[in-house]
C-alpha cells in the first residue's frame, strides 16, 4: 500500500510540474508579447470561422499574489470603431508571484491585419497584510 501511495504521489506532483513547465514554455514561445513592471503576457491569434480567439499565458511579475484577474480584449477597426469586446476571468482566483496562468478571450468577429486589439488587465495585487491595490493597465497591439 505504501508503494502505491508513493507512486501516486509522484505522478500527481510531476503532473503539476509539467503543467507549470508547459505555461512557462508557452510564455517564451508564443508569437506576440507584452511586458510591464507587473505582468508579462504572450499570446497567439486563432481564427475560427467568423470568430477570433486570443489565447495565451500571463505571468505575475510584481506582487506576492494577485487576485481577481481579468483580461479584456477589444477589436477596433480602421475607422476607430470597437467591433467586439470580451473578457476572461482568470482561474485560479489567486496567482502567486512568478505564477504563470493561461487565458483565452473569444471575440465574435474575425480580426484583419491592421486592426487594433486593445488589451486591458485588472487585478488586486498584494504583498500581504496591506489590503492590496486595485490596478488596471491597458495597451494596444496592431494585428500583423
Amino acid at each position: 500500500m505504501r508503494k502505491l501511495w508513493l507512486f501516486l504521489l509522484t505522478i500527481f506532483c510531476s503532473g503539476c510540474t509539467t503543467h507549470s513547465d508547459v505555461n512557462g514554455e508557452r510564455l517564451k514561445s508564443l508569437p506576440y508579447h507584452y511586458s510591464q513592471f507587473d505582468m508579462a503576457l504572450a499570446w497567439e491569434i486563432k481564427q475560427a470561422g467568423m470568430e477570433t480567439v486570443v489565447e495565451g499565458v500571463a505571468k505575475n511579475l510584481r506582487y506576492a499574489f494577485m487576485e481577481g484577474i481579468e483580461i479584456w480584449v477589444a477589436a477596433v477597426d480602421a475607422a476607430g470603431q470597437t467591433r467586439a469586446r470580451n473578457v476572461c476571468f482568470v482561474i485560479p482566483r489567486q496567482v502567486k508571484q512568478d505564477g504563470i496562468f493561461p487565458f483565452s478571450v473569444k471575440l465574435p468577429v474575425p480580426v484583419e491585419p491592421g486592426m487594433l486589439l486593445k488589451f486591458t488587465y485588472k487585478y488586486n495585487g498584494s504583498d500581504g497584510g496591506d489590503g492590496g491595490v486595485n490596478w488596471m493597465q491597458s495597451f494596444e497591439w496592431t494585428v500583423p
